[in-house]
């Protein structure tokens, strides 16, 4: 019933903002969330030539825009530490008026089927938990807006939607699991508006979502020209980005949450440059700055055994050297062996949380990577690796490690005995006396045991490039 009373309502909005000449996004409406302490930008359509008047209420400031030709209008309005509730006023003769809108915190949450797994889970697929998430889901200061699932071969200025709500247990059932637990933490830690848009469509590959631009250094993705008569789907190059990012694009942010990768498991080797496009193309478009792109890496899950699954991991570890001002949260502990969708999806959320807070919210001594392979040295039939982001050591409860496999230059690895030592980790095989290479869960279905003292795992790598 909810749903129709906003679709009701959007359509109203639609409607008032056409007999008023000023037409707005559906990212620009009542309870949105604008971005704290920036300069936020505003746009929509008008008459050809009119001018139009915008008046912020939480400082009573006036700006005056004029409409081009093509009737687009843009403008950037002053926003003042996190608060409200405020109102803003669109006049171009007359006026429009959004209501209950808070300044805060803004995060953009993308990718494919393990983002868009909505709190209440998917049919026969839970959410861990999901029940106290929804009966204490109620909070005013969380504003959540979702596109949904389109796509189009030509940009679009606007997109359908679920337009801005206040948390509930409605609004929160249907919202992305892992983006309302990290806008939860977010929210509690900062006691500060949150706003979550969430565009997402699940088994979609990255080059959906990346734009025609963004795609031209890749010369085997072929973009569809528009009205080229070819059949698109979901998985058509640039299509995604054009239904259901370019219609927010320009929406100021604070950053990007990003959990896609199972659907390009075949192209591996090229996906860390795909994702360093991708990111620089979204950064100059939305021109507020290198925002934090924070990513999921792709959790264990008993795929079909040929290992694309870890080499699509190690890809997106590279990534991290290629992409500035990024993190990727680990999950290699996370998953579940026969569903490619594992509930717990709290872990991750919390793992994207503590990225956010140490890198962007003053919490600097908050560890919020897990150990990260940085040398081996070779001792006759003995390997030691040491490891970045383990300055307290490292840690594997009261397990033995399992994981690791070691081969000397016949390329052929053996299970190895794996001990914890002041340095890092000593690797051994009695089946290989001249070793030159450790693998770490290089494989499709594992449960991580490697951490390091602060409870964050290691992913999945390799020493050689075989």
């Amino acid at each position: 019933m909810k749903q129709i009373i906003t679709c009701i309502g959007l359509f109203m909005l639609v409607n008032t903002a056409a007999s008023a000449k000023v037409i707005l996004p559906a990212v620009i409406d009542h309870n949105m969330v604008l971005q704290q302490k920036t300069n936020a930008a505003l746009w929509g359509k008008a008459r050809p030539a009119a001018k139009v008047k915008i008046t912020t209420g939480w400082n009573g400031k006036l700006y005056t825009v004029q409409a081009g030709n093509d009737s687009l209008w843009h403008v950037s309005v002053s926003t003042p530490a996190a608060g409200g509730p405020f109102s803003i006023t669109f006049d171009d003769g007359e006026k429009l008026v959004l209501n209950n809108i808070l300044i805060g915190e803004v995060w953009v949450c993308s990718g494919q089927s393990n983002m868009s797994m909505p709190v209440k889970g998917f049919r026969n697929q839970p959410i861990e938990g999901s029940n106290d998430l929804l009966m204490n889901a109620k909070n005013s200061r969380i504003r959540l807006f979702q596109v949904t699932r389109q796509s189009s071969d030509r940009a679009q200025f606007d997109a359908k939607v679920l337009p801005w709500e206040e948390a509930d247990v409605e609004s929160v059932s249907e919202m992305s699991a892992v983006a309302y637990l990290f806008a939860r933490i977010i929210q509690e830690k900062l006691d500060v508006p949150v706003g979550i848009i969430h565009t997402s469509w699940g088994g979609t590959r990255i080059e959906a979502w990346m734009s025609a631009a963004g795609l031209q250094p890749f010369a085997s993705v072929k973009v569809p020209a528009p009205g080229d008569g070819v059949k698109l789907n979901q998985n058509s190059p640039a299509v995604l980005y054009n239904a259901m990012i370019n219609p927010i694009v320009g929406f100021s942010i604070k950053g990007v949450l990003w959990y896609q990768g199972e659907a390009n498991r075949k192209n591996y080797q090229e996906y860390p440059q795909l994702m360093q496009a991708m990111v620089a193309d979204w950064r100059k478009r939305w021109n507020c700055g290198e925002w934090p792109f924070y990513y999921v890496q792709i959790a264990p899950f008993k795929y079909d055994n040929d290992k694309r699954s870890a080499y699509l991991r190690e890809a997106q570890l590279q990534a991290l050297q290629l992409i500035p001002n990024s993190s990727m949260a680990v999950t290699a502990d996370a998953g579940k062996e026969l569903s490619i969708h594992p509930p717990d999806k709290m872990t991750v959320g919390k793992r994207l949380a503590y990225c956010a807070l140490a890198r962007d919210y003053g919490f600097n001594l908050l560890p919020f990577q897990g150990p990260v392979y940085k040398s081996m040295k070779i001792n006759k039939d003995t390997v030691d690796l040491t490891f970045d982001h383990a300055q307290n050591g490292l840690y594997a409860g009261a397990k033995d490690l399992t994981l690791f496999e070691i081969a000397g230059e016949d390329k052929v690895f053996h299970a190895a005995e794996a001990k914890i030592t002041a340095t890092g980790i000593r690797v051994r095989s009695d089946q290989v006396k001249n070793p030159v290479a450790v693998r770490y869960a290089f494989k499709d279905w594992f449960t991580g045991e490697l951490y390091n003292t602060e409870g964050l795992p290691a992913s999945s790598f390799r020493t050689d490039n075989w």
